[in-house]
């Protein structure tokens, strides 16, 4: 199989990449090379997606499938404007924040949909509404029968930078303070993980198969819960937890899911609690298979412990911050409760 993968230097494509060239695929990776160059046995083909002739030099070969990864619509547009007389079929990586409710859990594919962004360029706030715009430049350029569009969840595993999948493996095998570990009072929420290898190697299954459709691609839901159990087993923490209720983190400066001052995988808002359960049959039918979380959390750990800096990074609670927080709910109008 002849594959572009329109990235393949980052994370995801990068992943897909590697699977390809590892079963002996011919595999082209389109990108800026700022990520690294393309991973040992593709080929890196340099070029800036924002500019209107970087689809030039690949454009007159011709492609089994073609990948992509992209979240500005203009990208997209262009890609498939160029690629759709070369190529076989195109392979869409998208995300379940394409959805307009995701509040209800099992949801399937048929969905509502947020309405598609008409501009070119995207900010983070209109993350769903710009890959919706290309999910519908796909479908509009190649057809349902040349397309595969996966609406990713979480994805996590090694190389995950934004420190989501990360934190609390490494967390709980470096606690800040001995009076335990600082968890959101959410344990029973649900929270969906996928492997980026599991997801990598499914999208390089679909592209041989030539499977088309639209999937829901995320891990298995979960309790918050059980991934901190595994998470501790991983890290060997046997020490306490410490669940703080949500308004009082809230009220502290601690922020849901992501980023800095972060208590990640949390979310709670009942609004948005839907997005880590919704219906994967589709997906697991056509061969979608997942490893066991606790693998998952022992190599994002390991990876996390090589990293030059290590600590929390993209996510989390710094040491001090954790520190703090703990001072405060001991001493403040709450009781210090752990959890084993």
């Amino acid at each position: 199989m002849k594959l572009l993968v329109l990235g393949g230097t980052g994370w995801l494509g990068r992943a897909a990449a590697v699977e390809a060239a590892s079963r002996g695929h011919d595999v082209a990776c389109l990108a800026r090379g700022s990520s690294g160059g393309a991973p040992d046995g593709a080929r890196l083909v340099v070029a800036d997606r924002d500019r209107t002739a970087a689809l030039d030099a690949v454009r007159s070969e011709a492609w089994d499938a073609v990948l992509d990864v992209a979240t500005q619509p203009g990208q997209v547009r262009r890609a498939v404007a160029a690629l759709e007389p070369a190529a076989a079929r195109y392979l869409f990586v998208s995300t379940s924040n394409v959805y307009a409710d995701q509040g209800a859990p099992g949801q399937d594919e048929h969905a509502p949909l947020l309405p598609a962004l008409e501009a070119d360029v995207a900010g983070m706030e209109q993350y769903g509404e710009a890959k919706v715009a290309c999910e519908q430049a796909v479908l509009g350029a190649f057809g349902a029968d040349r397309t595969l569009i996966a609406r990713a969840g979480l994805i996590g595993g090694p190389g995950d930078r934004s420190g989501r999948s990360g934190y609390w493996p490494w967390r709980l095998a470096h606690p800040s303070d001995p009076r335990g570990v600082l968890v959101p009072d959410a344990l029973g929420a649900a929270v969906a993980v996928i492997d980026v290898r599991d997801l990598a190697t499914w999208l390089v299954d679909s592209a041989e198969r030539g499977t088309a459709g639209v999937f829901n691609t995320s891990g298995e839901p979960l309790p918050l819960g059980e991934h901190l159990a595994v998470a501790a087993r991983v890290a060997g923490y046997t020490g306490p937890l410490v669940p703080a209720p949500e308004a009082w983190l809230r009220e502290h400066g601690v922020d849901i899911w992501m980023g800095p001052r972060s208590l990640p995988l949390w979310i709670d808002d009942p609004a948005w609690r839907g997005m880590n359960s919704r219906d994967t049959s589709r997906a697991r039918a056509a061969g979608l298979t997942a490893r066991p979380l606790e693998q998952t959390y022992a190599d994002v750990l390991a990876w996390e412990d090589a990293r030059p800096q290590p600590g929390p990074h993209g996510a989390g609670l710094t040491d001090a911050e954790e520190r703090s927080l703990l001072d405060q709910y001991v001493h403040g109008p709450g009781s210090i409760r752990v959890a084993p």
